[in-house]
């Protein structure tokens, strides 16, 4: 009992510290490959240690919700990533780490910070926050359409009985490929990544998850900027837990055990890092009114994929 739950306050640790250096990591690695410096790794430690010691500017029509979002924003989204299985599935916690709960926290999140940036009654608010909903209506169909595929092939939601599943009887199949394909379109757009977005512009005409945090500073924006940070290494965690469950422990085991395991986390975090950056300097940003129609092809693959389990149980 002692032991399974210092593994589960160490993996909301570990999601905790790792998640500004991922994000860090992406952007130098982004940087290299264009041939540039670009800012160090850990300079996003740095940034949310500046933000949380500057002074919080508020607009005098914002009220208690848009003061109070920030802290609601990040505490969903923590709990989310840390639900995740990182190094050790079946921890003391593992019977609320639901694909569906997990879906949900990450939707209340998101209604949340819509609902910030309309309190501030900015235009860039309101413009950020309709195409935030745009895509959240697509991309979340096809993220459901996801979980059935992977809850038929495991036969449970709970993500510790699909890792289990996939590491001990897992293998090569169709329909799991076409929700690969179609979480990886999801966790582009729900992270603002290009080709749906460019996190590294502020662009009147492109701009999404940027238009809806322009009003906030200090510590306010301190926790918007870790909740993204923890988004992207939660689908980062999840893509990793669900298809290269490699190196992940499936009982209790010893301290070489869990280092091994922690190693491999790390190793596969590094390896998300390095095709995310790739991808982002390999392709180019996409037209607003395209979006629909990429985040339609993941809907489409999560669709097809369900049924095909539904025709071919074995497929």
């Amino acid at each position: 009992m002692v032991g399974t739950l210092a593994a589960q306050l160490l993996q909301m640790l570990l999601v905790l510290a790792l998640a500004p250096g991922v994000t860090g990591l992406v952007r130098k690695l982004k940087a290299r490959l264009q041939r540039r410096i670009g800012p160090p790794v850990l300079q996003p430690y740095r940034d949310l240690r500046r933000l949380l010691g500057k002074e919080v500017v508020l607009a005098e029509s914002t009220s208690w919700l848009f003061r109070a979002a920030p802290y609601l924003i990040f505490a969903t989204t923590w709990v989310s990533a840390a639900l995740v299985p990182t190094f050790q599935a079946g921890l003391l916690f593992s019977w609320t780490g639901d694909l569906i709960a997990i879906v949900a926290l990450l939707g209340a999140a998101r209604f949340l910070q819509a609902l910030a940036a309309l309190d501030a009654g900015t235009s860039f608010g309101g413009i950020g926050a309709s195409r935030e909903m745009m895509i959240a209506s697509l991309a979340e169909p096809a993220m459901i359409m996801v979980v059935f595929t992977v809850a038929l092939v495991a036969g449970s939601t709970l993500l510790s009985t699909i890792a289990e599943f996939m590491v001990n009887t897992g293998g090569l199949r169709v329909s799991l490929g076409m929700a690969l394909i179609a979480l990886v379109i999801v966790a582009l757009a729900e992270n603002a990544r290009i080709p749906v977005d460019n996190p590294a512009t502020h662009l009147e005409l492109t701009m999404v998850h940027e238009a809806m945090v322009l009003e906030y500073s200090g510590r306010h924006l301190a926790m918007i900027e870790m909740a993204g940070s923890l988004r992207l290494l939660l689908y980062l965690s999840l893509i990793a837990c669900i298809f290269a469950p490699f190196g992940l422990l499936t009982h209790a085991a010893g301290l070489l055990a869990h280092a091994g395991a922690l190693a491999a986390y790390l190793l596969k975090m590094v390896i998300g890092c390095v095709l995310l950056a790739t991808l982002e300097t390999t392709i180019a940003k996409m037209r607003v009114f395209r979006v629909p129609d990429f985040l339609g092809i993941a809907l489409m693959l999560g669709l097809l994929a369900t049924l095909l389990l539904f025709v071919a149980g074995h497929m």
